[in-house]
């Protein structure tokens, strides 16, 4: 049975706009050094390299898993991007991907982004690449090695993820709360918000994102190992970037986005995403006023994936999922016009 549209990220009104704003601000380094590494592997190679895998990972967190304790959750594609790319790159490559599904779907707050993007685009990437380096990074292109790396370093840099967001939840209560001792934003502690967000996470989402990530590398390592190079040679972006050799991996994302219905399969929301009405539902006997007043403080224009014009939620799911990568493909190929433009006026004596 395929239900409503879920949400995936951090909604605005569950972290307190103290905590959003510190978040942002602990990205914005991460985002100079991606920008930073950009630069140095910018050529006409690269521009579909971060398209491609800020596409994969909008793709693959809209395919929703079931958790235990009948919420929901999914990988991020992070491991992934930070192998292939670098940390540094694949931080920005996945922010492109998380403020499109803030601004155009309403998936993750437009306060919150800052930490949507801390958990997913940093801590995620620089975890996993860490990792994947640590057991095998340094072996044969062909080593097993590097196939278990990586699906240690997504498994691992998923569920530490998973940890900051419980912890940002659960500091919520003994920071910001009435007179009275009532949360004003996310209600749990965090006694509860970190079992909550790790167990699941731990179990079921930290393992297919590992699994996505391992085999991948796995392909790659028969079929284009130049771009297992890619992070610590940014020169090779001439040679893995070639059509012929992604050909599998584009073929691959038009297949996840004609599938993209299968993430409407899981039932529930995503633990500490519930809006207030799902809230009183769940019995908790309050809803917070800092949640009330910024839960709707933007309204995206095709918010929780869902077109009504086209009067099938199934249709609705693909059209975003074709939207957002044609909104990604833009972005990436502005952005990086943009840094190659002003990487030539520097060159310029």
């Amino acid at each position: 049975m395929l239900h409503s549209p879920p949400l995936m990220h951090i909604p605005d009104g569950y972290l307190s706009p103290i905590v959003s704003l510190i978040l942002f601000v602990l990205v914005l380094p991460f985002w100079y050094l991606g920008v930073k590494k950009m630069r140095q592997m910018m050529n006409a190679r690269s521009v579909p390299l971060i398209a491609l895998f800020a596409a994969f990972s909008f793709i693959i967190m809209m395919f929703n898993v079931p958790l235990p304790g009948g919420t929901t959750g999914h990988a991020v594609g992070g491991a992934l991007a930070a192998i292939l790319l670098g940390p540094e790159v694949a931080s920005v490559a996945i922010s492109i991907a998380l403020i499109i599904q803030a601004f155009f779907f309403g998936d993750g707050g437009i306060l919150a982004i800052g930490a949507n993007v801390f958990n997913m685009a940093i801590v995620l990437p620089y975890v996993s690449y860490a990792l994947y380096r640590y057991i095998g990074g340094k072996g044969l292109l062909t080593s097993r090695r590097r196939v278990i790396g990586a699906a240690l370093g997504g498994w691992v840099g998923l569920t530490v993820a998973a940890f900051f967001a419980g912890v940002e939840f659960g500091i919520q209560p003994a920071l910001f709360h009435t007179a009275g001792g009532t949360p004003l934003y996310a209600p749990y502690p965090l006694s509860v918000a970190i079992p909550a967000m790790v167990i699941p996470h731990l179990l079921v989402a930290s393992v297919v994102e590992g699994l996505v990530t391992a085999l991948v590398v796995a392909y790659l390592q028969r079929a284009n190992q130049p771009l297992l190079e890619l992070a610590e040679k940014p020169a090779l972006a001439a040679e893995a970037g070639t059509f012929r050799r992604l050909r599998a991996l584009w073929v691959g994302l038009a297949v996840l986005i004609v599938a993209t219905p299968l993430g409407l399969l899981a039932p529930g929301t995503a633990w500490g995403e519930w809006g207030s009405q799902e809230l009183s539902r769940l019995g908790l006997g309050f809803i917070p006023q800092g949640l009330q007043q910024l839960e709707n403080l933007w309204g995206a224009p095709f918010a929780r994936y869902d077109v009504p014009a086209l009067g099938n939620v199934s249709l609705g799911y693909i059209f975003s999922a074709i939207l957002g990568l044609a909104l990604i493909a833009v972005v990436a190929w502005l952005f990086t016009r943009v840094l190659a433009a002003r990487s030539q006026s520097n060159s310029k004596p």
